[in-house]
């Protein structure tokens, strides 16, 4: 945009509408500028002021012409089409877009150079430092987690923070931004924070040294009394309603609000927090609390919702908060749960109770982590069978709020993978041990600080030899239908050369990069290449990233082809006809053994213990009315109806491969 002087007549009028300039020489305007909507306003510094033609129309249908008035403006730049009106204070060293809102604040200000949050590092798991995180705006949860957790390489970290300090060296300035189209509002200070487009701040107390990273297909949104220090918040986030977040990150499409307190933490996309506390936290994706009575401390979760009452211990013994722990993904905790960490509990289990004996039951995800008479038992396997587990699985994908176009965090959602079936195998060996070495005939087995019940290591092994057979099918029937879901009849030649895996890689152990499941060996190469110095910016490590999400099915196959012969003594590279039928019958028997296991759990949700509370006033007929017209019946349920049709396309889908072979 062209810029000029303002003439003489313009500075007369400007004068006449109870302004004044430090130097009017130092004032430039658009060339559409007209002096009709600038009062009482005071310009110091160098100036830039576009044309204000436009208006707004605000909650309610009130108009309000776009211009300035009643404010002080140092060393600013306003685009076209803004409203400023009401500083308090004053606006300083800030660059203002097209079409900003501004109305009754107090400080707008950019006091030094500053990084806008970028470069600040955040002591995550270990309070005392350690494994600090150095924030930027394209922060991922899979980066983030390798500096976190790897620092037995420490080259990689140290060239992890040579890209990121570059980056942050890239954007640092003296002068503030303020996006196209943002709105800020009722705003007591706003001290070196970048405001994104569309960005929506409205009766926040205090934000300083930030990022508030909003775009016009995902504007973020920032509350009353809100308090930010030392923080980034990216796309599609609102941080309401009293909310406190210092040295914090918060990814994309994260939800904080009714007075939620967090310090020294990183929260990747999707997570909430309301009431309750956070320190030192690794929130990974669907990171969820909701509850005032719960504190969530120098942990790692994932896909993970915090029952009330929550909490974990940090402070063991005489050396000050060193101590951390893990939920591994899909990992929940009940009301008054406790851990005493260092602890890691295995994928998809649920803790219930008090636990103060430094448990680690990795290697048997789905499980029950109980407490009985101050003991930790565990039950291995049970929550394959869970109704919740289910629905926690289906409910993920659905909850992904994030709408903009780039998306920094490769989120896979599948509860059986690689990742898992190699912990149950694993899982499966150490119960088979444990029998073995204590024998059958034992009430209770004893393994890493829990107990183990005879029946309970049963069922268990049973659960997981299912699980193993359904992931293995799924693995199989995937890689025996057509793109567009069909199965073309296979001799055993075609069979066996449709079978032959596209890539070596995904052999070998695979791990869950705070949502990103990949091969080991892919990370490894990720970190080597960094290493080198072959990867050298935030954008290559992201598309590395984005390969390995890609690529997941591939992966998953050649891993699958490698166990073939370990779990059910048949050679892939040989498999005939009838090995394959004989897989996909025992998928079949899995599928529909797991299924009807949570059709049963799911009727649990309407027995009588469940109508408890129904029918006030009323005799035992009216309890059964008012439960139906709230809860519904058990068969025309939603969830449980979708059961039933995931058991007749399953079995449905296996025929069809069995009929393809012959």
């Amino acid at each position: 945009m062209k810029y000029r002087k303002l003439s003489s007549e313009e500075i007369c009028a400007l004068q006449d509408q109870g302004c004044s300039a430090e130097d009017w020489r130092q004032i430039e305007v658009a060339e559409a500028f007209s002096t009709a909507n600038i009062f009482r306003t005071a310009f110091s510094g160098q100036i830039r002021l576009g044309s204000f033609n436009s208006e707004f129309t605000l909650p309610g249908g009130l108009r309000r012409h776009s211009g300035i008035s009643d404010a002080t403006l140092h060393n600013v730049s306003v685009g076209n089409g803004c409203c400023i009106r009401s500083v308090r204070e004053y606006i300083a060293n800030y660059d203002i877009a097209d079409g900003v809102y501004i109305d009754n604040v107090g400080t707008i200000v950019t006091d030094s150079e500053s990084c806008f949050g970028n470069g600040v590092k955040v002591s995550v798991l270990n309070e005392t430092g350690g494994r600090e995180v150095m924030m930027h705006d394209k922060l991922s949860a899979h980066e983030a987690y390798m500096v976190a957790l790897y620092r037995h390489r420490p080259v990689f970290v140290e060239k992890m923070n040579a890209i990121i300090r570059d980056y942050v060296d890239g954007i640092k300035s003296s002068r503030g931004t303020i996006g196209t189209g943002a709105s800020i509002s009722g705003t007591a200070e706003i001290r070196n924070v970048r405001i994104g487009e569309y960005a929506s701040i409205n009766g926040a107390s205090l934000l300083a040294n930030g990022s508030v990273n909003s775009t016009a297909d995902a504007p973020v949104v920032i509350g009353r009394s809100v308090i930010c220090e030392d923080f980034i918040i990216s796309a599609g986030s609102s941080v309401t309603d009293a909310a406190t977040l210092t040295r914090c990150f918060v990814g994309q499409a994260c939800r904080f609000a009714h007075g939620y307190s967090a310090s020294d933490s990183l929260f990747f996309c999707n997570c909430q927090g309301e009431n309750g506390e956070a320190c030192a936290i690794f929130a990974g994706p669907f990171t969820v609390t909701h509850h005032k009575s719960t504190l969530l401390i120098a942990g790692m979760f994932s896909f993970m919702n915090a029952g009330s009452g929550s909490n974990q211990s940090n402070h063991m013994y005489k050396l000050g908060p060193i101590h951390q722990g893990t939920l591994e993904r899909g990992a929940k905790t009940s009301s008054d749960s406790y851990i005493l960490w260092p602890a890691r509990v295995g994928a998809f289990s649920l803790v219930m109770g008090r636990h103060v004996t430094h448990s680690d039951t990795t290697n048997l995800p789905f499980s029950y982590l109980i407490e009985k008479g101050e003991t930790s038992y565990l039950a291995p396997g049970v929550n394959l069978r869970s109704v919740g587990t289910i629905r926690d699985a289906k409910k993920w994908p659905r909850r992904d709020g994030r709408t903009g176009a780039d998306k920094y965090d490769f989120i896979n959602y599948n509860l059986l993978s690689p990742f898992t079936i190699q912990k149950m195998i694993k899982g499966l060996q150490t119960l088979e041990n444990l029998r073995y070495a204590s024998g059958e005939l034992s009430d209770v087995y004893s393994f890493h600080s829990v107990k183990i019940t005879n029946s309970a290591l049963k069922r268990g092994m049973e659960l997981y030899r299912i699980a193993i057979d359904k992931f293995m099918g799924n693995s199989l029937i995937s890689r025996l239908q057509e793109a567009d879901g069909s199965f073309s009849e296979l001799s055993e030649a075609k069979l066996q050369a449709k079978l032959r895996p596209d890539t070596p890689v995904g052999s070998g152990e695979w791990v869950d990069i705070s949502g990103l499941i990949a091969p080991k060996s892919e990370i490894a190469a990720l970190m080597n290449g960094i290493e080198r110095g072959e990867i050298s910016t935030p954008e290559q490590i992201c598309e590395a990233f984005r390969t390995m999400a890609d690529n997941y099915y591939n992966y998953e196959w050649t891993w699958a082809f490698q166990h073939i012969q370990q779990l059910y003594g048949i050679n892939p590279s040989k498999m005939t006809k009838s090995d394959a039928i004989r897989l996909i019958e025992i998928w079949k028997k899995a599928v529909v053994s797991l299924d009807n296991m949570i059709y049963e759990d799911a009727r649990k949700e309407f027995n009588l213990a469940s109508k408890t509370g129904f029918g006030a006033d009323g005799d035992k007929e009216q309890k059964e009315i008012d439960f139906g017209q709230v809860r519904g019946d058990f068969e025309s349920n939603d969830f449980v109806r979708s059961v039933l049709d995931h058991i007749k396309i399953k079995t449905e889908l296996g025929e069809k491969a069995v009929n393809a072979l012959g």
